[in-house]
């Protein structure tokens, strides 16, 4: 391997870990964030400069409801800047399906929000943007973890926290 396909190499590693290895503590907004979307690219959330839904979501339970309201609300307000965020999690309820079993799951409601690869909410593994989310002042919820999937917290332009919602919670 040469000098310039080693740089590369290291280059992308740094990159790919970047999502996981920031310092949540220290971030002043999701847009401090990246996330590796569904297909397995590393997405800065600076390219949502707009108001923004993130949620955890699930392959079983409350699922076709969620969904339904995720699609229909990404029909009418995407236009209008509206991103929905979508998180898999695996730590409710055996959640199954890898990334692309999940991705298809997703597309059969008609899911054209961004959905990303599946992720810890709560505990030491979560990822670092659920964390911040968790922390911040609207974020916190009752003691602060994740009860169930699709928790919901809505972003403002500015990518505060405004409000967390319940799982039961219509998003719309």
């Amino acid at each position: 391997m040469n000098l310039i396909q080693s740089t590369v190499l290291f280059s992308f590693l740094l990159q790919a870990m970047s999502g996981l290895t920031e310092d949540w503590q220290r971030a002043t907004s999701i847009y401090d964030f990246s996330a590796t979307d569904i297909d397995g690219n590393v997405v800065s959330l600076e390219k949502y400069g707009n108001v923004v839904i993130i949620t955890n979501v699930a392959s079983k339970g409350k699922t076709p409801v969620n969904y339904s309201q995720f699609a229909e609300m990404h029909a009418m307000y995407a236009e209008r800047n509206l991103s929905i965020l979508a998180f898999p999690s695996n730590q409710f309820g055996n959640q199954p399906g890898n990334e692309t079993q999940i991705k298809q799951f997703a597309e059969s409601y008609n899911a054209q929000f961004d959905l990303f690869s599946k992720i810890d909410v709560n505990g030491d593994n979560a990822h670092p943007l659920w964390k911040w989310l968790k922390e911040q002042p609207n974020g916190r919820g009752f003691l602060g973890s994740i009860k169930w999937n699709f928790t919901k917290f809505l972003i403002n332009r500015e990518g505060q926290v405004v409000k967390r919602y319940g799982p039961l919670d219509d998003p719309s």
